[in-house]
């Protein structure tokens, strides 16, 4: 696909939190933000959250897998059908992330998207990073790169994004591109929003814990928290990168706490791992610019503000759509993958060069 300038790129993302897809219109040529356009979410139901937990953890051909793709290629195609773009990019669903180990694993056929849609569908971004040592993930700081120069910020700052997993870009915008020496530094911090979510879904029959309110009534079991952090993932240098079960014994380490109790030190956690992530980083940020659905909650919000050295706010601050940022980002990417412009780099994901990943599927006959 020869692109020579910017286009309108679609992209979608159906993250860790299994709450549905984001699908966000991006005009780009994969290098600069040109302008945003509009976006859309598809929820999922209960009962297709059930399926995509089934199926967590596992890989290619094993129980539950096909199911979830179903599920996943579903709503995406139900959602983004609602769209006109030159190019879609498809993140997928992670059921497995075990870069070291098996590999990668996202739910969902970009070539079975790219008939239904009948545009090129850009999917499978993290494989190739993989096979080439990386971790494959994070993979939206050179998005935040772009639209760190898009803001025009001239002093380091940082991207937290606080989905499933809490994830963490540190940025110099006066690098001239994001594979630059010294631009970026990116990593997992640790649990963000999925073992709140876990936790309310199990205790209360409610998806997240809205406004914070469960976490604002409890009292943070402070060993705890000291114990959870002394976990040998945050002494390990980044690039590094999580699976949302990486940590199966989170949940019983608050299980004998009520459940405010238990809220509360699951929301003091996720400080506490950025907290310890920011110390990887090459110089102070002036800022911190939060993403994702945890931007929502005033515990954590608070505590985060508490813990830093400096300001703390969500991505709106600055004119951006924290719950699309994510969306955007894989409508960014796909445009820099059929330009043949690298995706990841050595610290973004401890690839061992700058490499464009993704799979491009166009429509037959296209």
């Amino acid at each position: 696909m020869k692109i020579d300038g910017p286009v309108w790129a679609l992209g979608a993302m159906s993250g860790t939190s299994l709450d549905g897809v984001d699908a966000a219109l991006l005009r780009t040529d994969g290098e600069a933000v040109f302008e945003f356009g509009e976006t859309g979410y598809r929820p999922y139901s209960d009962a297709e959250r059930a399926v995509l937990r089934a199926a967590l953890g596992r890989w290619p051909g094993e129980p539950g897998v096909e199911a979830a793709a179903e599920v996943v290629e579903t709503a995406h195609a139900e959602l983004l059908c609602r769209f006109r773009a030159d190019l879609v990019g498809v993140h997928g669903q992670t059921l497995a992330h075990d870069p070291r180990g098996r590999g990668t694993h996202q739910a969902g056929d970009g070539a079975l998207l790219a008939e239904v849609l009948g545009v090129p569908v850009v999917w499978d971004f993290r494989m190739a990073d993989v096979q080439l040592g990386g971790e494959g993930a994070p993979l939206a700081p050179f998005f935040h790169f772009a639209c760190a120069k898009w803001i025009e910020a001239e002093a380091p700052l940082a991207f937290l994004n606080l989905g499933g997993v809490g994830n963490l870009t540190w940025i110099d915008p006066s690098a001239e591109a994001p594979e630059a020496e010294g631009a970026l530094l990116a990593f997992d911090t640790g649990p963000a929003n999925a073992p709140l979510n876990d936790l309310t879904q199990a205790r209360r029959g409610a998806a997240f814990d809205r406004d914070g309110a469960l976490a604002a009534a409890g009292t943070v079991d402070e060993v705890m928290v000291a114990r959870f952090l002394d976990h040998a993932y945050f002494f390990r240098m980044p690039p590094k990168s999580l699976d949302r079960n990486e940590f199966p014994d989170l949940s019983d380490l608050v299980a004998g706490l009520s459940d405010a109790d238990a809220a509360a030190t699951l929301a003091a956690i996720l400080v506490g791992s950025v907290v310890r992530g920011m110390e990887h980083c090459p110089a102070p940020p002036e800022r911190v610019l939060v993403t994702g659905g945890g931007r929502k909650n005033p515990v954590i919000m608070r505590g985060l503000a508490e813990a830093m050295g400096c300001a703390v706010e969500p991505v709106e601050a600055v004119a951006l759509d924290g719950d699309m940022l994510e969306a955007q980002a894989f409508a960014y990417l796909a445009v820099r993958v059929a330009r043949g412009l690298p995706t990841t780099c050595p610290t973004t994901t401890g690839v061992s060069a700058a490499v464009g990943g993704g799979t491009i599927s166009a429509p037959q006959g296209r």
